[in-house]
């Protein structure tokens, strides 16, 4: 049935191809849209040889792969030089953040310590540099303080008040084990979810969305910092409107602005700015960039230690611990506090940490894998937390310089822990004196790209709606609401923008480019030929349960047929039509019981006779002029043996010989046989209902009616013998669906319109067929392998047949006007 040849007007001869036929020629292998069997499934799993058990070890860990062939002549000397700009960067960074984090500063410096050497046997990605960051600070910090806040006797600006010294040392220590158990419950999810091969969670969270929540949690740090900058003491306050309260409350406590503190702050924001716009507008002459923070540190501790700052009331780092803290359990009781947050900061720092190694890889062309990228940050994570510090992931502004110093691998993330051990074990008490301000300004400052990511919303306003929309959205819940919520409220909008276009998208009636085996929508090209009698039909998303109805409301309306209220009024019609029958064996009964009884009467007066002598008889009785004597009764009645009755009509025939005659026939006087009206004029007369055949006429009987034919009422006209429709952009197919499908076939058959698939994949397919769709109206062989093989087939099967339009109407006994 599909291997027929092509017809003629098409430019490639070559033989259709149908579902069927392309089984048979291809022998797939499947299981009828099931899954390969279990057993087959854990057969696969649990084999496993030298080479797949290498592979799988290798796999887990990275380092195994790629260290024995680092080549120490030609990666050595820039990871080294690379990990040290790199180590330097995370000493004012790793002590800044930590006070978003609402942590003490010595607790940043651990952070940026351990994840980075769990991540050097774990990661892939050869070039982010894992350690602090802005927004999983924030996030860490919103925990913080939500379930320690400060307490009624704690200060921030006066450290002179031994109560208020101990009740800060109790709360901060209390914050450190908060941000310990939430970091190791979101690496133990972040682990969790990268064994069950779930990396693509990260592929939710789209660039605008990533985007615009960088943004707006940077005016969450800004809004942190400023407690830092005025030497003020607001109120922090968390969830919804959180950010607009404590704005406001700094504002009104701007007349207690510590003007010392804001001296400091004001100069350090001022020099950071001058020296990085030096540094970035000579970037390409400075072998490495200069490293502004950490000059900004230390002259900083410096001028406040001989200075002595703290004397005015300046807050100041304090105390710094030298060596490292021994490792500790986190307090699980703590997780079911904290599973919220933990869940928000392992998507967010998986997102962000996924986006930077797949964007470096992208550049220097290896590859990164997503699941493990997600196992080596979640065990940075957990290893971390049991260390005390808060979550991590990759920073754009290190790896950005790990990148430009010449980083080659993992490496450089070695050369830069070593720089933050070093500091830990010896240089931390130097930094005892170092305002919190100049940190303050540094994060401040170090937030200038995130603001510049405002301009995206020009660049998405021009190139699209839908994505700015998002934009807006993701930076408005997030300002408004907290960071948790509003991450969740963001990617929520998102995937419903995703389910809006599905349920909206584009139908489009498809042309055939002459010379070629293309079809392309009529509407949007030129040159493009309608194909006479086939409807060519394609949505440009997957038909589902959204957007079923849609769907056919759109086929409605680029076919121009409304089925249902063809069908509707041929139903009306076939209604009608059945009624009339049943009045018609109505009357055609009390007609043959008129005729038993008179058959009865007559052969009770023996008045039977033959019907050939008696029409020879009268016959010659009608030779007679006109001036002659008409026939008497006993002339018209005669009695004879052949059980026949002939009435003849109460006028003779007419001047042409031409008459007619009733007869009845049948040899059972109690039978039901109908009556017929036979003669010369071939006319039959039925309460009123007069039916011109050719050459014979008879009653109506129910026997001989058969199914009305909806282009036969007039009263609608079309071309259409075959729809086609391609199914090509779907890649699943739903109960909905194939229920929808299913109608569609049926209703356009009704109307005598061939319904044809093309373009399915496979798996579309075998969902059909597991629901149901395929039976022995609706084959596989109406099931084409591309638009081109079945409009070949429809114009083989249907081209031979003519489709004119039906422009002539029929009245209810089916007389032609």
């Amino acid at each position: 049935m599909g291997m027929a040849k092509r017809s003629a007007g098409m430019t490639v001869q070559r033989e259709v191809m149908d579902e069927q036929s392309l089984e048979d020629l291809t022998q797939r292998l499947d299981y009828n849209g099931r899954h390969p069997p279990l057993a087959k499934c854990i057969k696969q799993r649990v084999r496993c040889s030298v080479v797949d058990l290498k592979r799988k070890v290798v796999g887990c860990l990275p380092v195994l792969y790629w260290l024995p062939r680092y080549s120490i002549w030609d990666y050595g000397m820039p990871d080294i030089v690379s990990g040290i700009s790199v180590g330097i960067m995370h000493l004012p960074q790793g002590m800044a953040y930590a006070l978003l984090a609402s942590l003490p500063p010595v607790y940043g410096l651990y952070t940026s310590l351990y994840p980075a050497l769990v991540y050097f046997f774990f990661g892939t990605s050869r070039h982010i540099s894992i350690g602090t960051f802005t927004v999983l600070s924030i996030m860490v910090g919103s925990v913080t303080e939500t379930l320690v806040p400060d307490g009624p006797g704690s200060s921030i600006s006066d450290s002179s008040n031994s109560t208020a010294e101990y009740d800060v040392v109790a709360r901060d220590l209390h914050r450190v084990q908060v941000a310990a158990a939430t970091t190791v419950l979101a690496g133990l999810i972040q682990v969790v979810l990268g064994l069950v091969q779930f990396g693509f969670v990260g592929t939710y969270l789209s660039e605008p969305v990533v985007r615009a929540y960088t943004t707006a949690a940077s005016a969450h740090a800004v809004v942190a910092q400023l407690k830092y900058l005025f030497g003020v003491s607001p109120t922090r306050l968390n969830g919804p409107l959180a950010l607009i309260y404590t704005l406001v409350d700094v504002c009104l406590l701007l007349p207690e602005t510590h003007l010392p503190t804001l001296a400091v702050s004001g100069v350090s924001m001022l020099v950071l700015i001058i020296a990085k716009e030096l540094n970035a507008a000579y970037r390409h002459k400075l072998p490495v960039p200069v490293p502004v923070e950490l000059l900004t540190i230390v002259a900083a501790t410096l001028i406040s230690s001989y200075a002595e700052l703290s004397t005015y009331k300046v807050p100041v780092v304090g105390e710094i611990p030298c060596g490292l803290s021994p490792p500790s359990v986190p307090d699980f009781n703590i997780f079911g506090e904290v599973i919220g947050d933990a869940f928000a900061i392992a998507i967010v720092g998986y997102a962000i940490s996924i986006s930077l190694g797949k964007t470096f890889a992208l550049k220097h062309g290896y590859k990164v894998d997503s699941n493990q990228e997600l196992v080596a940050l979640g065990l940075s994570n957990t290893v971390g937390g049991f260390f005390q510090c808060f979550a991590v992931c990759p920073s754009m502004s290190r790896s950005l310089v790990q990148d430009s110093a010449g980083g080659k691998t993992q490496m450089a993330g070695i050369s830069s822990a070593v720089i933050v051990l070093v500091t830990v074990l010896k240089l931390g008490p130097l930094f005892q004196e170092l305002p919190k301000a100049v940190l303050a300004a540094i994060v401040i400052v170090n937030l200038k790209g995130m603001f510049k990511q405002h301009y995206d919303m020009v660049t998405l306003w021009r190139n699209n709606k839908i994505d700015l929309l998002v934009w807006l959205v993701t930076w408005v819940s997030t300002l408004l609401l907290n960071l948790d919520m509003g991450l969740g409220a963001s990617v929520a909008f998102a995937l419903l923008t995703v389910i809006f276009r599905t349920q909206r998208p584009r139908y489009s009636v498809l042309g055939h480019v002459p010379g070629t085996e293309l079809y392309v929508d009529m509407e949007t090209h030129r040159g493009v030929r309608e194909v006479p009698g086939i409807t060519i039909f394609r949505s440009s998303a997957t038909v589902y349960f959204a957007n079923a109805e849609l769907y056919l409301a759109a086929l409605k309306e680029k076919s121009g047929l409304d089925i249902g209220k063809m069908i509707m009024y041929k139903r009306r019609q076939e209604a009608k039509q059945r009624r009339r029958e049943r009045r018609a064996r109505r009357r055609a009964r009390r007609q043959a019981k008129r005729r038993q009884q008179a058959f009865r009467a007559a052969s009770q007066r023996r008045e039977v006779f033959s019907v050939e002598e008696e029409a020879a008889h009268w016959q010659d009785g009608q030779g007679q002029t006109e001036t002659s004597t008409p026939l008497g009764e006993e002339q018209r009645w005669r009695p004879r043996e052949n059980s026949t009755v002939f009435v003849m009509p109460d006028s003779p025939g007419s001047a042409e010989g031409q008459c007619s005659w009733v007869y009845l026939k049948g040899l059972d006087p109690d039978s039901d046989t109908q009556g017929s009206t036979v003669g010369d004029g071939d006319t039959a007369t039925l309460d009123g209902d007069t039916a011109t055949l050719d050459g014979d006429t008879t009653t109506l009987d129910s026997c001989s009616m058969e199914r009305m034919s909806l282009g036969s009422l007039g009263k609608w006209t079309w071309d259409i013998h075959s729809i086609i429709l391609d199914l090509s952009t779907a890649n699943f197919i739903d109960t909905v669906a194939i229920k929808l499908m299913r109608n569609i076939v049926h209703d356009f058959g009704e109307i005598d319109i061939d319904v044809y698939i093309a373009g399915c994949q496979a798996t579309v397919v075998d969902e059909l067929e597991c629901g149901g769709f395929f039976s022995d109206s609706m084959t596989k062989e109406r099931l084409f392998a591309t638009v081109h093989d079945a409009v070949l087939y429809c114009q083989n099967h249907k081209g031979h047949i003519s489709h004119t339009s039906y422009d002539y109407t029929l009245d209810i006994s089916g007389t032609r006007l």
